[in-house]
């Protein structure tokens, strides 16, 4: 019984009677697949930033991955000598299992070590309210890099994973819908300076949001 008093264990049996209350009220309906734009015609433009490197996902990571689109590119600001890597994963359903794969399992597992982990707060153009997203100060070796990450659908940006994982019931619910994106940008630690990574990370979500915002279906 003091399994049941603790709150991730409630958590994930809250999760598990949503999953399986959506299954048996949605399984027999079809699903609302909004159409998206290609992720490739993202702008190799954003404010200042410019596109450097369009990064391909190695077939191996996309089979497991199981992401309807992917966006993996290098943008730099050339005035604030700046440089991020931005991530995208669209999914367009995740009723047959597809689902985000968080990066907070990820990274770990490619060799990064989270040694800050938090949230933060940020005030992004075309929203009344700023918006919470997870940020981490990860390490491998020597390099150091801030990462920040957040799923987002129509008009709904999340941090946490049991966050998604209920909105993507409730929208299968209320909407037949479960499309959703998983967003990661990452600016490296340059001279140990993770404040100034972290500002180079925010300015740039900033100035992405806009056009990310335009590419998810209401």
């Amino acid at each position: 019984m003091s399994f049941l008093r603790n709150r991730y264990a409630q958590a994930v049996t809250v999760i598990l009677l949503l999953q399986a209350i959506a299954f048996y009220a949605v399984a027999s309906r079809p699903e609302h697949v909004p159409p998206v734009p290609p992720l490739g015609r993202f702008p190799a433009v954003i404010g200042a930033w410019t596109m450097t490197q369009d990064i391909p996902i190695e077939k191996e990571v996309l089979d497991l991955l199981k992401a309807d689109d992917t966006l993996n590119r290098v943008y730099v600001d050339p005035a604030k000598r700046a440089l991020v890597t931005l991530y995208i994963a669209y999914f367009k359903t995740q009723r047959y299992g597809q689902s985000p794969h968080s990066p907070k399992n990820c990274l770990p597992g490619s060799g990064w070590e989270p040694v800050e982990v938090g949230i933060s707060s940020l005030a992004v153009p075309g929203w009344d309210a700023p918006i919470a997203i997870n940020r981490y100060v990860v390490e491998h070796g020597e390099e150091k890099s801030v990462t920040f990450y957040w799923y987002q659908s129509h008009k709904r940006v999340i941090a946490t994973e049991y966050a998604a994982k209920f909105w993507a019931v409730a929208d299968s619910i209320r909407y037949h819908r479960s499309d959703t994106a998983l967003v990661r940008v990452i600016a490296p630690v340059r001279n140990n300076d993770i404040a100034r990574a972290t500002a180079t990370g925010l300015d740039f979500i900033q100035a992405l949001f806009p056009e990310l915002d335009a590419r998810m279906p209401l």
